[in-house]
């Protein structure tokens, strides 16, 4: 595939995630605000409102990790690299997304595992809405993790002095 066309996909997925981030935001502030108009104004409000605020949270949270693993601005622990020269910075960051894709790797077939059996025991989250959907979050995102990290450690092994984001070059991060 043309470098142009991963870019372009690259970009769209870019997007894609920015734009559900972003929708999540604004549905979660939306209810909370909701909520806390219907308390003032008739003393009661919707059931169902704080446990769908809980499981925005969850997705808020897991968006936000994608998006902080996208710009390179997850928590690293790096203390290595900074002492190393470039052969040693460029073995620290293949060592590093690797062992983050693999665990990222790990976390998203365990969590559609977890989904399996939420779907077979006929798990409920809240309204007889079913669990499932509501935690398929957990394997998108990590899956997500995991390729772009897979794809930095491919971008470290194959490129001289590859840079995640490119934002951040030259800064000691």
């Amino acid at each position: 595939m043309p470098i142009n066309k991963i870019q372009r996909f690259q970009r769209w997925l870019h997007k894609a995630e920015d734009l559900l981030l972003a929708s999540v935001l604004f549905v979660m502030l939306f209810l909370a605000v909701a909520d806390i108009a219907m308390r003032l104004i008739t003393g009661g409000s919707l059931i169902w409102i704080p446990p769908v605020l809980q499981v925005l949270v969850l997705w808020l949270g897991l968006l936000g990790a994608l998006l902080a693993s996208r710009s390179q601005e997850h928590i690293a622990i790096d203390i290595i690299s900074r002492f190393v020269g470039p052969f040693g910075k460029k073995i620290c960051g293949i060592s590093g997304s690797l062992f983050a894709a693999m665990v990222c790797g790990i976390v998203a077939f365990y969590s559609v595992e977890f989904i399996k059996q939420s779907i077979e025991y006929d798990d409920i989250a809240f309204a007889q809405v079913p669990a499932w959907p509501l935690q398929i979050i957990i394997p998108f995102t990590f899956s997500l993790m995991a390729l772009r990290f897979f794809f930095h450690t491919l971008g470290f092994i194959s490129i001289q002095d590859y840079q995640p984001n490119p934002a951040l070059k030259g800064e000691n991060v």
